[in-house]
């Protein structure tokens, strides 16, 4: 018979590789910023919310802090590793100006978890305050940076249209969530299941939009590349009339 501890890891296994393809989606993003030289418009906040958000559930599944969690360790280091690998690609090829919110964003970043993890080691003198501090402020962090959609999905439902809702990043984020929720379940853990249980629901909200919004979505692209197919064949029959008319002036 399988034990508890072996289901639990294997879906913690599962978890980490699930995790490890969200963490490496923006890749082709950065492999264009490396062709052109230049982040152009693209905002460095997304990949500083993860990176302090990896920092703190690193801190929380340290044996210090909370034992027994060495593969929450092991993908928030993974994630640690690649979103600095992303802002220091976004630092390379910024502008003066936002390499200094990048750099000002990061230095913060580094004090605040630097001061938390020198405070939670030095006044918590047990494993159960430790966790309970670290684990509601990465409640916290997890929750933020699953609301963030949110605007996303207002803009869905006003547009009926989910052209710019990824498909497979919804669904990543659900399986995402769905497989922390029950790593989490299977020997209780409020902290992982409160943040990853929030995930899941918003994660399964947006698959829903998408089933609800898909058929209008390709009605509505069609329809754009219909008029501007039709704009197109009106410009050459204006520039057939228009050659007409030199031809007969000649």
């Amino acid at each position: 018979m399988v034990s508890t501890d072996a289901i639990r890891t294997a879906v913690g296994v599962l978890g980490n590789i699930i995790s490890l393809f969200l963490f490496l989606s923006p890749l082709p993003t950065f492999v264009q910023i490396w062709k052109k030289k230049s982040v152009e418009n693209y905002s460095p906040a997304p990949y500083l919310a993860t990176l302090i958000n990896c920092l703190v559930w690193t801190l929380y599944g340290l044996p210090m802090v909370h034992p027994h969690s060495f593969l929450v360790v092991t993908i928030n280091g993974s994630g640690t590793a690649i979103e600095l690998v992303y802002i220091i690609l976004f630092f390379i090829y910024s502008d003066r100006k936002k390499r200094l919110r990048v750099l000002l964003g990061l230095l913060l970043e580094l004090i605040f978890i630097c001061v938390l993890t020198t405070l939670v080691l030095t006044i918590a003198h047990s494993h159960k305050e430790r966790s309970l501090i670290v684990g509601i402020i990465c409640i916290l962090f997890n929750v933020m940076m699953y609301a963030s959609p949110l605007v996303v999905m207002k803009l869905v439902i006003t547009t009926k249209s989910v052209e710019y809702m990824p498909f497979f990043l919804s669904l990543g984020c659900f399986a995402n969530g769905l497989a922390w929720s029950t790593y989490a379940l299977i020997e209780f853990d409020p902290f992982i299941i409160v943040p990853n249980g929030v995930g899941t629901m918003f994660s399964l909200a947006q698959l829903i939009l998408y089933a609800t919004f898909y058929k209008s979505t390709k009605r509505q692209i069609a329809e754009r590349k219909g008029k501007a197919g039709q704009v197109d064949l009106s410009e050459l029959v204006v520039d057939g009339e228009d050659a007409k008319k030199v031809g007969s002036a000649s």
